[in-house]
């Protein structure tokens, strides 16, 4: 078996680098690349701009740390999920965009609605629920028939006819019921008891 030096030099750059600065090559009789990791890194770059493909920017980021592409930040490995796919085992996105992502996703996908949509309701509003009137709308209420969104209310608005089974009849009833009327079924025949209206 052929020995090697520690070193090597670049096709490219010219310079004398250690072995850990190439990728392997199993083809090559030492077993690594022609030119380094920087080098190749380069012009592959260069070669994607050529072809108008889109290009990562090359952002420097210290140790334990990594760059988003969506917002521009550098961020700590601690605010990335996990990928074992990948190759530095992290997502591509940080936790924040992918959170703003999978909101954006879930209103095209269970609403049919963008952001924008959505904020120009709130807007509509005033920003408030317009049921209770006073608790901040952040809820999208569709109707669970049809699919048309209806509104944007409070969390309680919105669950509380969820729970009424959006029934006009029943939300009747229930006011009824809040203003005093007692909910008492009125007998009209033996056994047989007419609901109140």
């Amino acid at each position: 078996m052929a020995e090697f030096s520690e070193t090597k030099r670049c096709a490219r750059c010219g310079e004398e680098k250690p072995r850990a600065a190439f990728a392997t090559k199993r083809s090559n009789i030492d077993g690594l690349q022609r030119a380094c990791r920087e080098c190749m890194a380069d012009y592959h770059r260069r070669r994607q701009i050529a072809l108008g493909r889109k290009v990562r920017p090359k952002v420097e980021v210290p140790d334990g740390h990594k760059y988003c592409q969506r917002c521009g930040e550098v961020k700590p490995h601690s605010e990335w999920h996990r990928n074992a796919t990948a190759s530095d085992g992290l997502s591509t996105r940080c936790k924040a965009c992918r959170a703003i992502e999978g909101r954006a996703g879930h209103l095209k996908r269970q609403y049919g609605i963008t952001e924008a949509q959505r904020d120009e309701m709130i807007s509509s509003q005033m920003g408030i629920c317009t049921i209770c009137l006073s608790a901040p709308a952040v809820h999208v209420d569709h109707c669970h028939e049809t699919g048309r969104v209806r509104g944007v209310l409070c969390f309680n608005c919105n669950s509380a006819i969820g729970k009424l089974g959006d029934d006009p009849d029943t939300l009747r009833r229930a006011i009824a019921y809040l203003e005093g009327n007692s909910w008492k079924p009125t007998l009209v025949a033996s056994g047989v008891y007419q609901l109140p209206s």
